[in-house]
């Protein structure tokens, strides 16, 4: 009966922790727009560095708000290869299982760059981070694919998950093709990262105060680089390496995933 009641007890806690948690996103978001953001504005002319400086404040923003729910009682991660991240230029791809993985990744990645869906740009919470960061836009079309080349040539780790939003419910990961034409048409290495995440929480369609029934464990793992010249030299065109490259990293996310949840 007592582990019962403190069971409920818990729960109840980190849906409240949860929440504040979200609260404590969007109002640090609006302080550094307003505050920190501006500031910079003024102190370093130069485009470029102003930029690695916003990048660098994100992510130690970023490593402050998962201690945070760490420390709430909210979840519970651990990481593993992430020497691996200590490189520059790396086309970082990762599986996309809940609503925080970018916040992770942003957090361990030095020189992070990212897509961000168009929205971002509009959100009042979200507006001066990605801005000042100089993320790149999924609204920019046919130009998306030389934009993300650039930011890996400039020398910053670009992150990308391939499924384009979050695992279906039912868990099947689904990439598509975009993440391994910038591979494919930039001759970069895929740096893949593995995250799990048990119980599931934050997925696709679930609402924020659903949380599991125990804090949700997440595991992140750093893999080895894939190499690209290989999938280009046997398809003998950039096209239809993409094509099998696209077919292989589905296979890996999904063999990579199904082998945590079987464990």
């Amino acid at each position: 009966m007592l582990k019962r009641v403190k069971r409920c007890v818990n729960r109840y806690w980190r849906v409240l922790a949860t929440g504040f948690s979200f609260v404590l996103f969007a109002v640090g978001g609006l302080l550094l727009r307003v505050l920190v953001f501006p500031v910079l504005n003024l102190l370093i002319w130069e485009r470029q560095r102003r930029v690695l400086m916003a990048r660098r404040v994100i992510r130690l923003a970023f490593r402050g708000f998962v201690g945070c729910m760490r420390g709430l009682g909210v979840l519970k991660y651990d990481i593993s290869g992430l020497e691996r991240l200590d490189r520059q230029g790396l086309l970082i791809l990762a599986n996309h299982p809940t609503l925080i993985d970018t916040v992770f990744l942003m957090a361990f990645v030095k020189r992070a760059d990212c897509i961000v869906k168009g929205r971002l740009w509009d959100n009042p919470f979200t507006r001066g981070p990605v801005s000042a960061a100089g993320y790149i836009s999924n609204e920019y079309g046919d130009g998306l694919v030389e934009d993300c080349i650039s930011s890996l040539r400039r020398g910053s780790n670009l992150i990308i998950f391939p499924e384009g939003t979050r695992t279906a419910g039912d868990g099947q990961i689904n990439l598509k093709r975009g993440a391994a034409n910038i591979a494919v048409r930039s001759l970069s290495n895929v740096t893949p990262v593995v995250i799990r995440c048990l119980p599931p929480t934050l997925g696709k369609g679930v609402k924020w105060w659903q949380v599991p029934p125990i804090a949700a464990h997440f595991s992140i793992e750093v893999k080895e680089d894939i190499e690209v010249h290989g999938f280009l030299a046997k398809a003998g065109s950039e096209g239809l390496a993409a094509r099998h490259l696209t077919a292989y990293l589905q296979d890996y996310f999904r063999k990579e995933s199904q082998g945590y949840a079987a464990a």
